[in-house]
């Protein structure tokens, strides 16, 4: 699949894009599949250290995370990308379907962005106790989580639901036509968000997304997620891809080759590295990872 001409103007319009139908459901189920996996490996432990009493074994990929959560939130620590770091997902940030849409927009030479992320978006009956941001994620810019030498690159998300991302699921907000203002001035409260005397007044859209579509948006949108008044969790992957060679926004984590023309041995095919990149990395102690 390629962006069409008018998805490439309404996406440098509006700042943003939904593209429907990009991925079957065979392109998703390995990393459904992945997931389910950690989850019951992580569970199995939980459960042989007396923090669970229940596996919920018979419940779908749509709410057993969630019954495990309400006994231990422990079920949680670290369960993302570079924190269990499996091969189907690392699989899917090369997927050709996904790269081809992102070449339309970035040119061949592409590296996968070290800001990615599986989401899980609980109902918001079992995060009651959580605090607001757990459902409300307020509104922001993906740019300010980059570090300001990444200013000059284009940096762009790729966001796709693994259940269909609908108002009652919790879905995004979008402001359109604002990233032509440029970095918005970001504050740490609940979360990185736009200081509230700053943000647009811009009538948000819905962006509603089915399982297999994909939201495409400029590092400058503003954004937010609304609550998951379902029964269901939604699931997402947030994805981020950039042009190799140019600041990611995140240098000491690792970025890498996902699609190349002129070099094509360059492109990271070898799980086991990739694994050992993210190993590798030692945070800097004190070092702020946003932009405010």
């Amino acid at each position: 699949m390629r962006l069409t001409l008018e998805q490439l103007i309404r996406y440098q319009t509006e700042g943003y894009l939904i593209v429907p139908n990009v991925f079957t459901d065979e392109d998703l189920r390995p990393v459904i599949d992945e997931l389910s996996a950690e989850l019951d490996a992580r569970a199995g432990q939980l459960l042989a250290e007396g923090k669970l009493t229940e596996l919920y074994e018979d419940e779908p990929f749509e709410k057993r995370y969630t019954r495990l959560y309400e006994q231990s939130k422990e079920i949680c620590r670290g369960f993302d990308i570079n924190g269990y770091l499996g091969e189907a997902i690392f699989r899917f940030m090369g997927n050709e379907g996904l790269l081809d849409l992102v070449e339309c927009l970035l040119g061949t030479e592409l590296s996968c962005n070290p800001i990615q992320h599986i989401r899980a978006k609980h109902p918001a009956k079992s995060t009651q106790s959580e605090p607001d941001y757990f459902q409300n994620v307020p509104w922001h810019q993906d740019c300010a989580v980059t570090s300001p030498d990444s200013e000059a690159s284009e940096i762009i998300t790729f966001w796709l639901p693994l259940v269909d991302a609908t108002a009652e699921t919790g879905c995004m907000e979008i402001m359109p036509h604002v990233f032509k203002q440029g970095y918005i001035n970001h504050r740490s409260e609940g979360g990185t968000t736009i200081v509230p005397e700053k943000l647009p007044a811009v009538t948000p859209v819905l962006a509603e997304c089915k399982k297999g579509g994909l939201v495409i948006m400029n590092k400058y949108t503003p954004h937010r997620g609304i609550s998951n008044r379902s029964d269901i969790i939604r699931w997402s992957i947030d994805l981020r891809y950039h042009k190799t060679g140019a600041p990611s926004g995140r240098s000491i984590h690792p970025s890498f080759p996902v699609r190349s023309a002129y070099d094509p041995a360059s492109v990271l095919t070898d799980v086991t590295e990739w694994r050992k990149m993210w190993r590798e990395v030692k945070e800097e102690k004190g070092k702020s990872l946003h932009r405010v």
